[in-house]
């Protein structure tokens, strides 16, 4: 059990911190510790409103991540609460019921040690885009910026990948460094494109 618990706190620390890197395209965006939890919020403004925050827990009551976050918020915020996959939910979602929260979406945190990775024949071509004409092609399709031009390099800890079909962006995916990690971050395939197995192809060439 602490071997496990230790693989998830790590995966949070990754989670925070990658998910920072995307979110720092338009103004730092950084990761911080407050006690037992994580917070990710814009760096400290002389003007201008602070995007929301999130604050991120593992192993703490509803009650007492509420009044930490209440207590070191700048303004308005989440919380993203994790629990293991032998732990019940139900705690949780009865405190933060019990405190008035508004339950805005489930999803699952996996970790993958990278030992064996499964490849799958090709159904669509999946480049790595390092050039700005794709890039602008991906940001377009995306109706948002994926990547920027200083992540285009082949160094570059963001890694950006496409699906396409008939030179066509329909799916896209992308890895962010995070010390000896990655996070992966805004995997998404058009809904007509999916059920085909893209997702799982993008994954294993990433």
């Amino acid at each position: 059990m602490g071997k496990e618990t230790d693989v998830l706190q790590r995966a949070i620390e990754v989670f925070a911190r990658g998910f920072c890197f995307t979110r720092s395209f338009t103004y730092p965006y950084l990761a911080d510790r407050v006690g037992k939890l994580w917070v990710v919020r814009d760096a400290p403004r002389k003007r201008g409103d602070y995007r929301r925050e999130e604050w991120i827990a593992h192993g703490v009551a509803p009650k007492k991540i509420d009044q930490v976050a209440c207590k070191h918020t700048r303004g308005r915020f989440a919380v993203c609460a994790i629990h293991g996959v032998d732990e019940s939910d139900e705690p949780l979602r009865t405190g933060f019921k019990t405190l008035n929260y508004r339950l805005g979406a489930t999803e699952a945190v996996m970790v993958h040690d990278l030992k064996r990775i499964p490849h799958f024949d090709k159904s669509v071509e999946i480049m790595r885009v390092t050039t700005e004409e794709l890039a602008e092609r991906l940001n377009k399709a995306a109706k948002s910026r994926q990547v920027l031009s200083e992540h285009l390099a082949k160094d570059s800890p963001l890694r950006q990948y496409v699906a396409l079909i008939n030179d066509k962006p329909v799916g896209w995916v992308c890895s962010i460094d995070v010390g000896h990690a990655t996070w992966c971050s805004n995997m998404y395939v058009e809904p007509k494109f999916r059920r085909r197995g893209i997702a799982r192809e993008m994954m294993s060439k990433m």
